[in-house]
């Protein structure tokens, strides 16, 4: 699907995400995530099949990310904080499609590029958390609502077990090699009211809903896991 450029701040002209590259990404994740870990995917089937969709994650391990780019069945843009886009990791996340984020300033244009793949029919990756910790949606963002409620996208919740559950003999901050890491999916929903408003006591409301259904979802993939 065509992209088109979208504009940053100050009108700059910023590049699109690709979803060439987002493919690359989740094939490259498919091998990684699969060769280190044994991946147990329950609910992939949820995710929309075509369509803007959007991909509420846990965050308790820097694995998180890639393990639901190379378990999910649609490649996937996440939105990824500045301080990753490092060294060679900046060319290589903007290659495969990944998104930038100033966590510390409303960021127009990781705004503009989000709300750019879920208007093309993409499927955006975000940690509602905002950060790590202890992966149980306890304290959330408003930017999922922002996302949700101006696109009309459904959200999928993602739960992603076991990442943090042992440290890893070989390299201490990864999950130990070949140990079962479960993502489990949920049933997409509508975060907005159905009225369209985006408002200030709007958003809220829609925070209020997707927490309570992003922590109905994990305690049900904890049920169903074991974990």
């Amino acid at each position: 699907m065509r992209r088109h450029p979208c504009r940053g701040e100050a009108g700059r002209e910023v590049t699109a995400p690709s979803d060439r590259g987002a493919e690359v990404g989740r094939r490259i994740g498919v091998g990684l995530m699969y060769g280190l870990w044994k991946p147990r995917v329950l609910g992939a089937w949820r995710v929309p099949a075509s369509g803007p969709a959007i991909l509420a994650v846990n965050h308790s391990h820097m694995v998180d990310g890639p393990m639901v780019m190379g378990t999910a069945p649609r490649p996937a843009h996440f939105l990824i904080k500045k301080e990753a886009f490092v060294g060679p990791l900046d060319p290589f996340l903007r290659g495969i499609g990944q998104l930038k984020v100033d966590r510390s300033v409303p960021d127009r244009t990781a705004i503009t590029q989000a709300l750019d793949v879920l208007a093309d029919g993409g499927v955006l990756g975000i940690f509602p958390e905002g950060t790590r910790g202890d992966g149980d949606f306890a304290s959330l963002r408003a930017g999922l609502a922002y996302f949700a409620v101006r696109s009309g996208a459904p959200v999928v919740p993602v739960a992603v077990l076991g990442s943090t559950e042992r440290r890893g003999r070989l390299i201490r901050g990864l999950p130990p090699l070949r140990s079962r890491v479960d993502v489990v999916f949920g049933d997409g929903f509508e975060a907005g009211d159905g009225s369209g408003r985006r408002t200030r006591k709007a958003l809220d409301e829609a925070t209020v809903r997707i927490q309570e259904r992003l922590t109905a979802h994990l305690e049900n993939a904890r049920r169903l896991t074991g974990r």
